[in-house]
Order: structure tokens, then C-alpha cells, then sequence
């Protein structure tokens, strides 16, 4: 009798990549959020007269909505569509928990008008010393109006945005990383309900008076999300799970075996090439910030469409290295859109190439949830189905 080895398991993997703030048009309801007729891609595209994106053409993004310069692919390479966003809000907690299964009913808390007075003064006594600012700005309008000040008296500078944030901006020469962290850590313990804000971000910067510039040590201080999410799932199935560039800070390491932090796209891009190529298994989480944070809060299209660029052109090096067996998905989680008045996110589809090796790519039409991504890439694992969405391939 001959006795048969038994067969390995099939390799199972899967690589998902958000674009920071790369939105593809206004949802239904962007009105009621103030971003009627926002739409990202396409308002960039049009900005710069036409994308140069062949890769993401080849892909599918041309057939989600029109896009100057990229025309719809005759032959598309990955299934494609616009995914619809069931949570309230537009920030990039509520956005990543969604891809991930969680649909958030009640939005964060904002502050048009500044944090509470009794909240500031518990912070203030917590942190030994007063603060600056206490208002809705830009990071970098802020540090230029207040950071000689807090250069003088080494007061922090707290803001906050139209997102959920509490923001605490310091010069690295006058209050250590350490110490903005710990400051930072402190806000996070006391904003409990109803101040739960969805991020505490450290805002360090250096440079002279008139010259200010922030570093790339940012730190977001993220909920714990509230129940388990893909990422847990994943792992409960004996995968393991790498978050690339803030993935680990936006979901608190809940579900993640390995955080990976990046300083912008390039080494975001890189870092994922790596893991992709020592880790023939599981699921790789990767957060591109530059697209939102250097050019979507700053009204910057020309840099948008730079990035979308050197994306593009990197993207061939990364599909080279999937393999039969492998998925690969391309959105964002909210707009963030250059070319609209302000300097806030835009709510807004989110573009969703989703590509197999060897597998033809069709029409998706629009989805329902940024959860039926999640939920995809559960089941492509063999995970279990998440609350919220549902395999779509």
C-alpha cells in the first residue's frame, strides 16, 4: 500500500494598500458634511491637465469614474469599483475600522469651537504646565502664528480639526519626543465619554521663527477598537498580521502581530516590498499618509498628482513579486480633496482595485460598505466573516 504524504495547506495571502485621503467622488450625502461635489482623483487629475497612472490604468481605477488621462482599460487586469461609506464621518479611524469590518453609527465628538474649558484645565494640571492654541487650525498655520510663543514658554500648542483629534504640536528642541509622548498619552486617558475623539496626535516640529517645519515623528494615539475586526480574525486563523506605516497606531496593535512605522510613502513602499517578500503568508496592512498629509490638507494638487505618480510607478515591483494565490487591494479610506475649498478630509466613494495573479478583472459597480473589503480579504484567507460586509469576489 502506498501512503500519501497529505497535501499542504494553499499559500494565503493578501496585501491591501491605502492611498491616504484618495477619494473618487462625492458620496450622497456629502452635503450634509459640508463636500457636495468633492472628488479627489478626478479633481486632481483635471488640476494638472491629465494623470500619467498606466499601471493603475491597466488595472481598472479608469473604469470607477472619469479620470483625465486614464481611460477605462479594455481588458482590466483587476476587478474594480467604488466602495460607499456606511459609518458618520470622514476621518481616517472611522475609515481604516470600516475596511476592517466595523461600521461606527455615532460619530466621534468634533470641536468647531475649541476642547471645553474643564477639559483643557484637567489636561493643563495633568501635564504640570498650560497650553496654546485651543482652537480649529491647520498644523502647519498653527506652528507658524504660535510657535515662537511656545518656543518662549514651552507651553504645547493644542488644536484640533474638523476631523475627531486632538492634536498637541511641540518643538523637538524645547519639548523631547518622549515628553510630547507622554503628554499625548495623558490627553488619551482623559478624554473618556463623552471627549472619546478617535486620535490624540503628537505634532512635533523644529526650525526658527518663520521658518517652522513639522518632522516625520509624528504618533497617533488611537481608540482600542471596540470589538474585534478583521485583523483579529485573521490571526484567530493562525495567520499573521503586519500593519505598515500607522496601521498599528490607528487600530491600537488590536490584531496586529507586527507594526511596522514608516516616514512617508517611499519608505511606506518600500517596507511593504520587504514584508511581501520575507512573509510568503497572511495579510499585509500598509497606510501611504504622504497623499492626505503633505498634499490633501495643504490644497496641494500638483504634489497629489506627483504621489499618485511615483505610486504608480512603483506598483510593477510589488505585482511582480504576487504569485498565484495572492490578492492585492488598492483604495484609500475617505477624500481628501486638494482642489475644494478648505483644508479638511471630503467624504467621498473610495476607489477599490482588487487584483489576483492570473485572474481576469471585471465590473464591480459600487459597494455598499468599505466593509465588503475586509470582508473579502477575510474570506480569501479562510478567516471568519466579519460583522459588517461581504465577500464581493
Amino acid at each position: 500500500m502506498t501512503v500519501h504524504a497529505p497535501s499542504s495547506p494553499p499559500r494565503r495571502r493578501a496585501v491591501l494598500i491605502v492611498l491616504d485621503g484618495a477619494g473618487i467622488g462625492s458620496l450622497p450625502d456629502a452635503d450634509r458634511y459640508g463636500d457636495a461635489g468633492s472628488a479627489t482623483i478626478p479633481h486632481v487629475a483635471s488640476a494638472v491637465g491629465g494623470l500619467r497612472l498606466p499601471t493603475l490604468q491597466r488595472l481598472g481605477l479608469g473604469g470607477i469614474a472619469p479620470v483625465e488621462g486614464v481611460p477605462p482599460a479594455d481588458l482590466p487586469l483587476a476587478c474594480f469599483a467604488r466602495a460607499a461609506e456606511r459609518s458618520a464621518g470622514k476621518d481616517t479611524t472611522t475609515g481604516h475600522w470600516e475596511l476592517m469590518g466595523l461600521v461606527t453609527e455615532v460619530p466621534f465628538p468634533t470641536y468647531p469651537d475649541g476642547f471645553p474649558t474643564d477639559l483643557l484645565d484637567a489636561f493643563e494640571r495633568a501635564i504640570g504646565r498650560g497650553t496654546l492654541g485651543n482652537c480649529v487650525a491647520s498644523g502647519t498655520e498653527i506652528i507658524d502664528r504660535l510657535g515662537a510663543e511656545h518656543v518662549a514658554t514651552g507651553r504645547p500648542i493644542v488644536y484640533t480639526s474638523a476631523d475627531s483629534v486632538f492634536q498637541i504640536a511641540a518643538h523637538e528642541g524645547v519639548t523631547p519626543l518622549e515628553t510630547l509622548y507622554e503628554y499625548c498619552r495623558i490627553a488619551r486617558r482623559l478624554l473618556v465619554p463623552p471627549h472619546e475623539v478617535g486620535r490624540v496626535i503628537a505634532r512635533p516640529f523644529v526650525g526658527e521663527p518663520g521658518s517652522f517645519h513639522r518632522t516625520p515623528n509624528r504618533h497617533d494615539f488611537s481608540l482600542v477598537p471596540p470589538s474585534d475586526t478583521v485583523l483579529d480574525r485573521v490571526r484567530a486563523a493562525g495567520l499573521p498580521v503586519v500593519g505598515v506605516g500607522k496601521i498599528g497606531d490607528i487600530f491600537a496593535m488590536k490584531g496586529i502581530d507586527r507594526s511596522l512605522p514608516t516616514k512617508g510613502n517611499a519608505q511606506g513602499m518600500q517596507t511593504t516590498l520587504s514584508v511581501v517578500a520575507e512573509q510568503p503568508d497572511g495579510f499585509v496592512f500598509t497606510n501611504l499618509v504622504d497623499f492626505d498629509m503633505l498634499y490633501g490638507h495643504r490644497n496641494d494638487a500638483l504634489g497629489f498628482a506627483d504621489a499618485l505618480e511615483a505610486f504608480d510607478v512603483w506598483l510593477p515591483s510589488l505585482l511582480e513579486r504576487l504569485v498565484p494565490g495572492d490578492l492585492l487591494v488598492v483604495t484609500a479610506d475617505h477624500g481628501t480633496d486638494p482642489c475644494y475649498p478648505g483644508t479638511d478630509h471630503t467624504r467621498e466613494y473610495i476607489p477599490v482595485l482588487f487584483y489576483r495573479p492570473g485572474k481576469p478583472g471585471r465590473d464591480l459597480g459600487t459597494l455598499e460598505s468599505f466593509a465588503d473589503l475586509g470582508a473579502t480579504v477575510a474570506a480569501h484567507l479562510g478567516a471568519k466573516a466579519p460583522a459588517h460586509g461581504r465577500n464581493v469576489l
